[in-house]
């Protein structure tokens, strides 16, 4: 398993982040790049097009913290996704890409069209927010590679600071953008 360290969309989609994402954004940019790795490795023999919209997903699908400033991301997310889909001739990919965004927090696992996507990235992302602690296939070796690759630069402790902030503010949607 090769560590996948640039893909075009993903990095040109960070250069118009950039002042967004202010000092979050390598953070964010490594969670980013670990969760589309962990997806095609997760995929049985991707296509350029499950690459390309995995690549996709894994740039938007929690943009919306940053460039909207909310933990109830995941709609946000979806539709800054939907709206770049559009602008590149894209909008055939608006609802594979969407239902991958919107049901990467999914507890269970997501049963539905284009499953195997879905799954793969619901996945990736567990892996990656668990701290690679949950179980996976993947080798842990990959896994280290990846890491060093893409360190974590604060990412999971600024995920705790912003859900802290959150909380206060909404005691009683405390983790919104988590689904059964």
């Amino acid at each position: 398993m090769d560590v996948e360290h640039a893909h075009p969309t993903i990095d040109r989609l960070f250069e118009g982040w950039r002042e967004g994402l202010g000092r979050d954004l390598t953070a964010y940019r490594n969670h980013v790049y670990r969760v589309f790795n962990l997806a095609t490795w997760l995929v049985f023999d991707p296509d350029a097009e499950a690459v390309e919209t995995l690549a996709i997903s894994a740039a938007f699908h929690d943009i919306g913290i940053w460039l909207d400033d909310t933990l109830d991301y995941l709609e946000p997310s979806v539709d800054r996704a939907a709206r770049f889909l559009e602008s590149v001739g894209r909008t055939d990919w608006s609802d594979r890409v969407g239902e991958i965004i919107r049901w990467h927090h999914k507890v269970r696992p997501w049963h539905g069209p284009g499953a195997e996507l879905v799954e793969a990235f619901r996945r990736a992302d567990w892996i990656d927010v668990s701290l690679f602690t949950l179980p996976t296939r993947v080798p842990r070796d990959a896994l280290r590679r990846l890491l060093d690759a893409f360190p974590r630069a604060g990412f999971h402790g600024r995920l705790v600071v912003l859900g802290v902030a959150w909380a206060r503010r909404h005691p009683l949607r405390p983790l919104p953008m988590f689904r059964w």
